[in-house]
């Protein structure tokens, strides 16, 4: 990492503050050194604490960053710490923009969403920058006989951005299993950021976004997720439990 870099903790998991986390992947795409990208939230929090598997793959990312409002609310107002968040979906955005500035050579990869949606959402950025270099698509739903192809094909590709929208926990545990296939590469988990560039579905607001309630669009959207949405609250309650202990515990030390 970056001297700049800080690593703080959710709950005990990970998150790597710095002033740029583009230009830290660019010089890893530049020196060909692989990095996992998890981008954490409040949900990914949760699932992680009854999530065994998801908790080691996030223990051991190489970049986590502070992807959802609570993850930056709990930073700021019970570790005091300075900290922006930073969307997985602008990072991707901001991340294709600089290659096709500074390393349009770079080869890119898109893979999951449902049929034709990481095809359409790759030439969506093929139209709005027409010097990235997309080498390939790939559906996230298939066969194992289709995975297959699919892990061929990477292996002879060999891109070096691979962004993954499976969804949590699933593109975590994927890209940990897969990312020998591709050593060098930068992976990152973009949830779905291919459902919004493919036109699917649509971002919040940023009236909702900068009042840290894109969350509720969210639900507005998909309706059927309300049940993952009780995470939230669960979050808040162990966030404040969990500083209490850590105060107590450091308290008695004293």
């Amino acid at each position: 990492m970056y001297k700049s870099e800080v690593k703080l903790s959710v709950l005990g998991l990970p998150v790597h503050v710095m002033g740029n986390y583009s230009q830290w992947l660019l010089t890893c795409i530049q020196k060909g050194k692989g990095v996992h990208v998890v981008t954490l939230n409040a949900e990914m929090t949760m699932q992680a604490e009854k999530n065994q598997p998801l908790a080691a793959v996030i223990q051991k990312a190489d970049l986590v960053i502070p992807d959802g409002a609570g993850v930056v609310l709990y930073l700021r107002y019970l570790l005091r710490q300075a900290v922006k968040r930073c969307p997985g979906i602008e990072l991707a955005e901001k991340l294709l923009q600089e290659i096709a500035q500074e390393q349009p050579d770079t080869k890119i990869f898109f893979y999951g969403g449902a049929t034709e949606v990481a095809e359409t959402a790759a030439q969506f950025w093929q139209d709005k920058i027409p010097n990235i270099n997309i080498v390939g698509t790939h559906s996230g739903y298939h066969s194992p006989e289709e995975e297959e192809i699919l892990h061929k094909t990477l292996v002879k590709l060999q891109p070096q951005v691979i962004f993954v929208g499976l969804g949590v926990p699933r593109q975590e545990l994927w890209i940990a299993k897969n990312r020998d296939l591709c050593p060098q590469a930068i992976w990152v988990g973009v949830g779905g950021s291919f459902d919004i560039w493919s036109g699917c579905k649509n971002r919040a607001p940023d009236w909702l976004a900068n009042n840290n309630l894109e969350w509720l669009y969210r639900l507005y959207q998909e309706p059927w997720r309300w049940r993952r949405m009780l995470a939230l609250p669960e979050f808040v309650i162990k966030a404040f439990i969990y500083r209490l202990t850590a105060k107590s515990i450091h308290s008695a030390g004293c």
